[in-house]
């Protein structure tokens, strides 16, 4: 192929390769040229020219085929305009010999057709340049065209149209001939020449005047005769032409006529000419109107459809605005179309007329129109609705019986009345809220006029009427709730008018079927109104005669409504409603019979209508509430059910009796049957399947049917993929509606509401406008068919085998169309079990049942209808399915393959290659493998007969279908397949459209298999490369446009696979122009395609498009002159075109797919374009961030232009100044002469939300790009350096602006996305610094448009979701901080006040308009909103306290600018929160508590309170949840905060009071709802109690598992609420204290940081962790006996007493070793604790352990023989301590005061002085205790032993300090003791003291020669004696009295005493009185 690619053809290469190849080397080499020679060097161009023109005019006559030959033309001509043009002409002269020459053979054939191309091509391209030889040339043609088959009439016509459109006026002298001879062709036989005339014609009426004057009539029924007998193709040419020429007769271009002096038509001719077509059809003009009536006849249907979309062309060729302004006209025209007699001859006739003008309006009105206009045609529309009306009332009202016409006249009205209710429903749905005026403004009184409709005596006109209710209140949900009140309200007073039970019950039903619709909803307790209003019908049917049969209708079709609500509303009614189902049929077999004798015509008609309306509600339940279909339910639905089924057998015998009237109801009653029999588990009903069966064959096989109906499900029972064969691609274009019409199935197309009118609640199938369910007669069929389906795979056998042989039997009776429709129905049915049985996964059973179903199946192989063999070869592909068995499929395989090879008919030839292709389809590669090369083989043979297209087509659609399902396995065929594909491509003529698609469907399929095989660079893979390529290019360069759409794919599959090899700079383009195709389908695949490139290469593909719109700029500049622009839409482009050829502006491709949002309504197509708006806004927003701001700006900136058109509810006065400000900019289009060149509309709301979305995503886009972009200081600086720097923060201007036109539209969607823009905004911004005002954000400047935008949304009738998205912004706002004057900010604060007034109202207060939740979702989003302001102010007030306090400036006056002054006070927020707190923190816990009972697990449901909770109601439950879900997190926040700042002070009595003015349960609810009234009485603890776990309790339950997709804010700010609380000294205590609930916390904690990432939620987890340890440690600190105490304590008392036990041991110095004095200190430590606060438990072990204790120090220290003896000193310093610090109930107990007595009795006894003094000194510290308690013990029983002790020194005095030490301490105890005692004891106490001491005196003889200690003992005695009597003076006396002998003792001593005193006066000082111990224990412990 590289060989291909020069200037020149490389005529050696093309010697050298194969014959079969040359054709493909040769177009590539044009391909080439064509590109090359519009960018070569003229002068390089100018050297070749000679002998490229030699080599171009050669390939004329080499017989090129049909692509090659339009690229010859093409190139030559191109080569002429770019080169020199000398030999032009001789060229021009050698192509007229050639079209001369008088060879007729085949052969010569493409030669001609080649010459007529280039003739053509030259005139398109040079024109007038050429202009002296165009009379020869046209002559030349025009002689050949007499004598020229089809393909060369089709061939010269399109020649003729372009030497027209290149001379334009220059060719006046032949207009007249071309004319003539072109216009006989229009009713030629071959399609593809009847398109070519029109397309030439419509070409000549540009400039030929006569055609739109004296030719009009002609021209007109021309065209109608065209349409006779046309396909698609042709009726769109046509329509288009007839349509053209209509509108340039009535608005001639202005050039022509001011060139000629013509009469213009009047708008009247014009239309009533186009009339004619749509209710005569094409046979013969008429004379005149009246004639009309007379004559019989039906109207031809392709002209009627053709004429309908000539209706449309003409009117856009006129253009919106014309439209406008001739609307009143234009409407009553076309609505007296359907109200004509021939228009309406029989009931299906009249709903395809219906249909049509439905069609024109929708079209014309829907697309053409922006909101305004739309709006002002629906007034238009409610006008003529009531004109009608009023007329229809006019002949019901008239009793005399004058106005004779009048039946008609009403049968005439109601066919207007449903084209017009239909059309104005979809305009309101189309406008949405945007409709809000229709409604609000009384004059229209559209509510009226169209509720008057439902009183209309046709049943068709108040469907329509009820259907269209619906359509307003799905547009403007705040109507839907009054509507159904209305209605049951006038239901109610009109209960004795048939029109009104049977209107206002279709117009409730259709309100409710519209409620899904809704998202609010509408409030639960309308549901019990409807079952009700129900009840009562049904209950009074039989009262009246007159009304039974409505009344029955409207109480079933209300329930069935009612179950649209779905399982929530309809739990509640289920048991009325399954007694209802139960009463409406015999109860018993008996009673079944004994009905059959019963009842006359009437009853029986009510009867079976009471019974259609059970079973349909049932229906309706089965589908919409399958959660409540229980097996118990399911068999009590059962009972009802068998009964219908059963007396379906004895309906006929009913029939027979009663007249043939009973047979529509009777088939209502089976349609409904088998409905709902579908939608039930088939085992439900086994035990009936025989009499069913035999019901749904005789359905479908016509058993009892005269008339030969067939079903419409054949087509969607086939593949998708064979559309081709079926034609049953019309589905997919934009005429699918009136297309329709024209399929052979019965009724095909006729699908209306009132033969359902069940459909009017159903929820409409996706691609419909209106509901159109098709008559019942094909409806009963479908239903059976289907129903079969179902049934079939749970049949046994048998039993299939007998069915199967019945319809080969029943095919044979049958004769002629009967044949025909049975074996449809048969087929379809066949099909429908087939694919029941593949679904199921089971098999279609032995081989008798096979060989059944194959017999029937072969035979409609060779079926003469296409349908029918499309159907078999499908059957065939199912049936190897299910059987699965390789010698199976290779029988059929075989058989097909033997007949292929004999047969020669085109009949079993196409049905045999596609039951080849079906079996691959179905069995797969693997499977049908063996079979892969014979079916290729055949296939490949039979592609190649040029006799016939059909078999060519039949056969390449079965490759492609094995070239599909073989995937890798056909890699071995690809090579000769493509070659094939090229070389048909490059000869079938292209007006065999079938075979150029499938064609384009295999070069798909073999790209698809060679996959990405296609990127590799060996010499096989590139031929297929290349070869893939060039098929693309021919496809895509086809004149059809499903042809061209396959190209699309196949291009768009190659650039999957092989990027780099797909061109964009010419795909890119080439999709653009068909954006604006006419076709749908090739708009969706241009689309898809895009989508694809988009997401790699957006950039690339943005700048491909815009070069489009360059050239397109020179181009219209260039042919100005030839064609003057005419109004709408110039002759070349497409309908949708605006430019020549495309319609690419300076806003690139994203300009012209937002604009396309606007006009396109398919779905799939939608949805492609967000998409690829959304890849190229990734791409490429952040760069060019000015152009896609001002792309959203453009289409937001007609919300401006509506709004200023209506009533804004609130601050009309200041934002009036700014919307004068705002209009200048932004109004988008201005009415005038210049708006032809403008885009269609204004961007449509549903544009203008995607645009606020994109407006979302690009700040989005920019905070993920650069800082920058919010940062204005670097922003400025960027664009210093480099003005083409582009940052968000400089267009924040815009960005307000267009956040505030949405949030402000009429539309409540754009308003919800503009206030989502303005929180992003805000939320981005807030901190963002103004450079030049230091201390400031540039917010603050845009805070009344903030204020302004926020005020509408909390109007009165504001929707709840909108509330609360406002809500949130507005805490967004204030809690941003911009805000710096306290008044703006409360200007926005109260809002929320006010909307805080709105929860407190309660649950029942406000007037209801939609669902509970909707409340419950306003209501917390206030809450959240509250809160999330609380924790600002909070966290502000928190920071001020913590910064120093400043020294509040003193400003001067130029300080003014900035300073202190602006800021807010830190505490202003909190001011503004403080006054709402006490009823804020009850909501908040109430909400809470709601929230926590709402997350229990479902098993703990019936815990929940019955009655609902603060903010949901039981009902509404499911919902309710989700808004609980969205805004638990910052309330829980705000209550920790608030908690902690009244320090859990607060009870609930204390602001009980703040809100007594509360509903019942409304938010009254305290935390203690559970425990019912007795709790009230809670006190503050158990009232902190319950709130502690309720925090706690929501916090771990959500921490435990955050959904992934929750929100970082909600785990922030729940981990925040922790952190808060536990700064709490009472949670803390709580949290101490519990130590399961702190444990499970930290485990949840840990498992929180080891799941989350951010860095934000770690550090928030760790800072709460240490919360709770350091809780955790105060506590220990406080209560330290109780945990680390209790816990370690034993360990340390025992090691303390072992230590004593080791250590303290008896030294010869007794030194206290240090160990023992530690364990001494520790002992006193320990004991000395103070554990009294400490509660019971910790005492008792605190007890036992002192105990124990002592006790083991008490066994250590008694005395053992081997272990060395105990230091007794230590041990009883250790005892005393015990004695000294423990209470004596502790160490109380007899035993331990035993052993304790006993250690001190050993010590007072031992023989060791030093230990009796020491047990002295720690006998004085026992005796001294405070407590009495403790001592008194002791001293009883060891005061006598001291006494003893001291009495026995006397005989013993002591020889040493040691014992002296002992002696005196023991002294000190007996003083002691003294002191201690009562005053009445003193006496007896004195007596042993003062005895004691006087018997340690010495006399003077023994004093000299007595040893010091002695002596010392005797001073230390006396000066105790005269210390003591002073002391006791009273006592003293008694005892010395009662005693001489003492006192003489004591007086001598005394005597002594003083004269040894007065000696040593003289030598030295007194000495002290008391003198110390002279040794000192080295520690004390007192």
């Amino acid at each position: 192929m590289e060989l291909a690619h020069s200037l020149l053809l490389n005529e050696e290469a093309l010697a050298q390769i194969t014959e079969a190849k040359r054709p493909v080397f040769i177009f590539e080499w044009l391909r080439f040229l064509d590109k090359v020679l519009v960018a070569a060097n003229k002068t390089d161009v100018k050297e070749k020219q000679k002998k490229l023109v030699e080599q171009l005019t050669g390939l004329i006559s080499s017989s090129p085929g049909p692509p090659t030959r339009k690229l010859l033309a093409k190139n030559l001509a191109a080569l002429y305009s770019i080169g020199d043009t000398f030999t032009v002409f001789q060229t021009l002269d050698k192509c007229n010999d050639i079209i001369r020459n008088k060879d007729d053979t085949a052969a010569y054939l493409p030669t001609k057709l080649a010459a007529v191309a280039c003739v053509g091509a030259f005139y398109e391209k040079m024109g007038r340049m050429l202009g002296s030889a165009f009379p020869e040339t046209v002559n030349n043609l025009l002689k050949s065209l007499k004598s020229a088959e089809s393909q060369g009439r089709s061939e010269i016509l399109m020649s003729l149209q372009k030497v027209l459109s290149g001379l334009g006026g220059a060719a006046a002298s032949s207009h007249r001939d071309i004319y003539k001879n072109a216009r006989s062709l229009l009713t030629d036989r071959s399609m593809a020449v009847r398109c070519a005339v029109a397309k030439c014609l419509l070409e000549l009426q540009n400039e030929a005047v006569f055609m739109w004057t004296a030719e009009l009539e002609n021209i007109a029924t021309l065209c109608f005769k065209a349409l006779e007998n046309s396909n698609y193709g042709v009726r769109v040419a046509v329509s288009k032409l007839l349509g053209t020429v209509m509108a340039t007769a009535l608005m001639p271009k202005q050039a022509t006529v001011m060139r000629q002096n013509v009469k213009r038509a009047t708008f009247d001719e014009v239309l009533e000419l186009m009339a004619t077509g749509f209710l005569r059809g094409g046979s013969g003009f008429l004379k005149s109107g009246g004639e009309m009536l007379k004559v019989g006849g039906s109207v031809n249907r392709e002209v009627r459809v053709g004429v309908t979309q000539a209706y449309v062309v003409f009117v856009t060729t006129l253009g919106g605005q014309w439209l406008e302004r001739s609307f009143a006209t234009f409407l009553s025209h076309v609505l007296d179309l359907v109200s004509h007699p021939r228009a309406t001859q029989t009931h299906v006739e009249a709903v395809y007329s219906r249909r049509c003008v439905s069609f024109i309006l929708r079209a014309t009105v829907g697309s053409l129109l922006g909101e305004k206009a739309q709006i002002a045609a629906a007034k238009e529309i409610c006008q003529a609705i009531g004109k009608q009306m009023k007329a229809v009332e006019a002949v019901v009202n008239d009793t005399s019986g004058e106005n004779k016409s009048g039946a008609a006249d009403i049968a005439a009205s109601q066919h207007v009345m449903v084209c017009a209710l239909q059309e104005l429903g979809s305009l309101v749905q189309s406008l949405n809220a945007t409709a809000s005026p229709l409604i609000q403004e009384a004059s229209i009184g559209l509510l009226e006029i169209v509720t008057s409709v439902l009183l209309h005596p046709s049943m068709a006109a108040r469907l329509a009427a009820a259907w269209c209710l619906r359509c307003v209140a799905v547009a403007l949900p705040f109507q839907l709730t009054p509507f159904l009140d209305r209605c049951a309200e006038r239901l109610n007073n009109l209960k004795t008018s048939p029109e009104a039970v049977s209107g206002y019950s279709f117009a409730m039903a259709a309100l409710l079927g519209g409620v899904h619709q809704c998202p609010l909803g509408i409030p639960h307790a309308k549901g019990k109104m409807v079952v009700s209003i129900a009840e009562d019908l049904l209950r009074t049917a039989a009262q009246n005669s007159r009304l039974s049969l409505q009344r029955t209708q409207a109480g079933w079709l209300l329930l069935g409504a009612l179950m649209t609500l779905g399982p929530s509303v309809v739990r509640y009614h289920l048991p009325k409603m399954l007694l209802l189902w139960r009463n409406v049929f015999p109860r018993s077999l008996k009673e079944l019979e004994a009905e059959k004798a019963r009842g006359d015509s009437f009853t029986w008609q009510v009867t079976l209508e009471g019974r259609a309306g059970a079973l349909c509600a049932m229906r309706s339940f089965v589908a919409h509430c399958p959660e409540l279909l229980t097996e118990d339910v399911i068999r009590k639905l059962m009972t009802p059910i068998e009964c219908a089924m059963t007396m379906m057998s004895h309906i006929p015998s009913v029939i027979k009796a009663h007249g043939a009237h009973l047979k529509a109801s009777a088939a209502m009653v089976r349609l409904r049957l088998y409905d709902i029999l579908a939608l039930l588990p088939p085992k439900t009903y086994e035990g009936s399947f025989n009499a069913l069966l035999r019901e749904l064959v005789a359905e479908f096989t016509l058993t009892d049917n005269s008339a030969n109906t067939t079903t419409s499900l054949l087509r969607s029972l086939c593949h998708y993929d064979d559309s081709v064969l079926l034609g049953s691609w019309l589905q997919e274009t934009d005429h699918k509606s009136i297309e329709d019409q024209l399929q052979p199935n019965s009724a095909s197309g006729s699908g209306a509401l009132e033969h359902d009118p069940s459909s009017i609640y159903l929820r409409i199938p996706a691609g419909e406008a209106v509901p159109g369910p098709l008559p019942l007669g094909v409806s009963v069929i479908d239903a059976s068919v289907a129903l079969f389906g179902v049934v079939f795979p749970h049949v046994s056998y048998k039993h299939r085998l007998q069915m199967l042989d019945h319809f080969a039997e029943c095919v044979k009776q049958a004769k002629g169309v009967r044949q025909q429709a049975v074996q449809l129905n048969i087929f379809t049915a066949v099909l429908s079990a087939l694919k029941g049985l593949a679904e199921n996964k089971s098999t279609l059973g032995p081989e008798e049942v096979r060989k059944s179903a194959l017999t029937l199946v072969m035979g409609a192989l060779d079926n003469p209808n296409p349908i029918l063999r499309c159907a078999a070869g499908e059957a065939l592909g199912r049936m190897a399915q299910v059987v699965g068995e390789a010698t199976f499929i290779a029988r059929m395989a075989q058989y097909s393959f033997d007949k292929l090879k004999s047969a020669r008919d085109v009949v079993s030839r196409t049905g045999h290659s596609l039951a080849l292709g079906c079996l691959h389809r179905y069995v797969g590669g693997i499977g049908s493998g063996q079979h892969l090369k014979t079916s290729v083989s055949i296939l490949l043979a039979l592609a190649q007969d040029g006799t016939s297209p059909e078999v060519q087509t039949w056969s390449l659609h079965s490759l492609a279908l094995i070239v599909d399902s073989s995937g890798p396995m056909y890699r071995g065929y690809v090579e000769p397949t493509l070659s094939l594909v090229l070389t048909l491509l490059l000869t079938v003529p292209p007006s065999h459209t079938e075979v150029h698609q499938c064609l384009g469907r295999c070069l798909g399929a073999i790209i698809t298999t060679v996959g990405p095989e296609l990127q590799g660079n060996g010499a096989t893979i590139s031929t297929i490369r290349s070869s893939c390529l060039v098929g693309c290019a021919i496809t895509q360069d086809h004149s059809d446009s499903l042809v061209q759409a396959a190209a699309i794919s196949c291009l768009q599959q190659l650039h999957m696979f092989a990027p780099r090899h797909v061109n964009l700079s010419s795909l890119v383009p080439s999709l653009c122009v068909h954006l604006c195709s006419s076709h749908l389908l090739l708009r969706r695949a241009a689309v898809a395609c895009l989508r694809q490139l988009a997401q790699r290469e957006a950039a690339e593909v943005c700048e491909y498009a815009m070069s489009l719109a360059k050239n397109a700029g020179d181009k219209e500049s260039s042919s100005a002159n030839v064609n003057p622009f005419a109004p709408g839409v110039s002759s070349r482009s497409d309908i949708h075109c605006r430019h020549q050829g495309v319609n690419i502006t300076e806003t690139g491709l994203e300009g012209l797919l937002f604009g396309m949002l606007d006009r396109e309504t398919d779905r799939k197509l939608c949805s492609d374009i967000h998409d690829t708006l959304g890849h190229m806004l990734s791409s490429l927003a952040v760069e060019k961030l000015s152009h896609w701001l001002m792309l959203c700006k453009d289409v937001l900136a007609a919300s401006s232009d509506m709004s200023t058109a209506t009533l804004l509810s609130s601050g009309k006065d200041e934002e009036s100044e700014k919307k004068d400000e705002m209009d200048d900019d932004t109004m988008f289009t201005t009415l005038g002469e210049e708006d032809k060149s403008k885009p269609f509309v204004a961007p449509r709301w549903a544009t203008r939300v995607f645009a606020a979305d994109c407006l979302c995503r690009i700040i989005n886009l920019c905070e993920n790009a650069d800082q920058a972009h919010f940062d204005l200081a670097l922003a400025r600086s960027a664009k210093l350096r480099n003005p083409t720097n582009d940052l968000l923060v400089l267009h924040l201007s815009d960005l307000i602006r267009m956040a505030f036109m949405a949030a402000t539209d009429h539309s409540n969607q754009l308003r919800m996305a503009g206030l989502q823009a303005l929180e992003d905004i805000i939320k981005k911004f807030a901190s963002v610094p103004e450079p030049e005002f230091p201390g400031h954000v540039i917010l603050e400047q845009y805070q009344a448009n903030v204020g302004a935008a926020l005020r509408p949304a909390f109007s009165q009738d504001t929707p709840s979701d909108i509330i609360a998205k406002a809500c949130q912004v507005c805490s967004t706002w204030i809690g941003s901080g911009v805000v710096s004057d306290l008044n703006d900010l409360r200007r926005v604060h109260n809002l929320l006040v006010s909307s805080l007034d709105k929860v407190q109202a309660g649950k029942g207060s406000s007037s209801q308009l939609y669902r509970e939740s909707a409340t419950t979702m306003e209501k917390l989003a206030v809450l959240k909103a509250w809160a999330e302001v609380y924790v600002v102010a909070m966290n502000i007030k928190k920071e001020a306290e913590s910064k120093p306090k400043r020294a509040i400036k003193n400003t001067d006056d130029d300080d003014d600018d900035y300073g202190t002054i602006d800021e807010l006070p830190p505490d202003s927020l909190i001011t503004l929160v403080q006054p709402e707190l006490p009823t804020l923190s009850r909501l908040w816990l109430a909400a809470l508590k709601d929230y926590a009972l709402l997350t229990l697990p479902a098993e703990f449901s019936s815990q929940l309170p019955p009655d609902g909770g603060a903010f949901y109601t039981p009902e509404t439950i499911d919902t309710a949840r989700l808004h609980y879900r969205n805004s638990w997190a910052p309330i829980l926040h705000a209550v920790a905060l608030w908690l902690n700042s009244t320090g859990f002070t607060c009870s609930e009595s204390t602001e009980a009071a703040a809100i007594s003015g509360l509903q019942k349960r409304s938010t009254t609810v305290s935390l203690n709802q559970a425990s019912g009234a007795a709790g009230s009485a809670k006190s503050l603890p158990e009232i902190n109690k319950d709130r502690m776990h309720l925090i706690l309790g929501v916090s771990i339950q959500f921490l435990c598992s955050p959904r992934p997709e929750e929100p970082i804010e909600h785990v922030t700010a729940c981990l925040q609420a922790l952190h808060t609380l536990l700064d709490s000294p009472y949670a803390r205590v709580h949290i101490a204290e519990d130590q399961l609930i702190g444990v499970e916390l930290l485990s949840v904690l840990h498992r929180l940081l080891l799941t989350w990432n951010p860095s934000s939620v770690q550090l928030l987890v760790t800072g709460v962790v240490q919360q709770i340890v350091r809780a955790a440690q105060d506590y220990l600190q406080e209560k330290r006996n109780t945990l680390r105490c209790m816990t370690i304590l034993p360990t340390i008392l025992f090691l303390i007493a072992r230590i004593l036990k080791d250590t303290a041991i008896k030294s010869a110095d007794n030194q206290v070793p240090p160990p023992v004095s530690a364990a001494l200190q520790g002992i006193k430590s320990i004991v000395t604790l103070s554990m009294a606060k400490t509660e019971a438990g910790v005492q008792k072990q605190w007890t036992a352990l002192i105990r124990s204790t002592l006790a083991c120090i008490l066994e250590y220290s008694q005395p053992e023989d081997s272990v060395p003896t105990p230091d007794e000193v230590s041990m009883l310093t250790a005892i005393a301590l015990f004695l000294w610090s423990a209470s004596s109930e502790i160490i109380g107990v007899q035993s331990l005061q035993n052993g304790c007595m006993n250690r001190f009795k050993n010590a007072l006894n031992s023989c060791d002085p030093w230990v009796q003094a020491k047990c002295y000194q720690l006998l004085l510290s026992v005796f001294q205790h405070s407590n009495r308690a403790l001592s008194t013990p002791y001293i009883h029983s060891l005061a006598p032993i001291v006494v003893e002790k001291l009495k026995a020194v006397e005989r013993n005095r002591p020889a040493s300090n040691i014992e002296l030490l002992a002696v005196q301490e023991g002294i000190k105890v007996l003083e002691t003791l003294v002191a201690l005692g009562e005053e009445q004891n003193r006496v007896q106490l004195l007596a042993l003291l003062v005895p004691t001491l006087i018997s340690y005196l010495l006399d003077e003889n023994s004093f000299a020669s007595a040893t010091s200690a002695s002596k010392d003992l005797h001073e230390f005695a006396l000066q105790n004696l005269m210390h003591i009597g002073p002391l006791y003076p009273h006592a003293f006396k008694t005892v010395m009295g009662a005693a001489p002998e003492l006192k003489v003792r004591l007086e001598t001593a005394v005597r002594a005493s003083q004269a040894s005193k007065a000696k040593a006066a003289a030598r030295q000082p007194a000495p002290a009185i008391h003198s110390a111990p002279t040794i000192k224990l080295k520690t004390s412990f007192f």
